[in-house]
């Protein structure tokens, strides 16, 4: 009669496996990119007529700083972009929004954008932009 002994898997081996499956997972996690979430609308009239106001307005949410501000710019024509108002600072989880009245003085095509700058500190003088609107036209007739 022969006898055979059973060889039981040694601690060391399942170890190194344990330890090689945690190595591939920690280096999948850290090749897949973060993304900040959030995004900025903003709202004007198609058309507006020569001396009469309209409104245009934003709003916008970023998980990536602290403190949120909206502002409104706009330019007419190719001209450089001007700022029209800012909104409140608000803390992240809360919509930062802005509104400019605007009277439309002269013929032509009006363009306006939203920038959401993020902050540290509801005092912070150096905000970071950290998303911008779609461009939004209107033309004064």
């Amino acid at each position: 009669m022969t006898w055979t002994k059973k060889t039981e898997p040694t601690a060391r081996g399942g170890r190194v496996a344990v330890i090689g499956a945690l190595a591939l997972a920690s280096v999948t996690l850290a090749a897949v990119p973060a993304y900040a979430k959030g995004g900025v609308d903003i709202t004007a009239p198609r058309t507006a007529h020569v001396g009469k106001t309209f409104t245009v307005t934003a709003q916008g949410n970023d998980d990536a700083a602290s403190y949120l501000r909206i502002c409104l710019e706009g330019r007419n024509g190719g001209q450089a972009w001007q700022p029209v108002t800012c909104g409140a600072v608000v803390p992240t989880g809360t919509d930062a929004q802005a509104a400019a009245h605007v009277k439309a003085v002269h013929r032509g095509v009006l363009q306006y954008r939203a920038v959401l700058y993020g902050l540290t500190s509801p005092n912070d003088g150096h905000p970071v932009r950290e998303r911008a609107s779609d461009l939004a036209t209107v033309d004064v007739r």
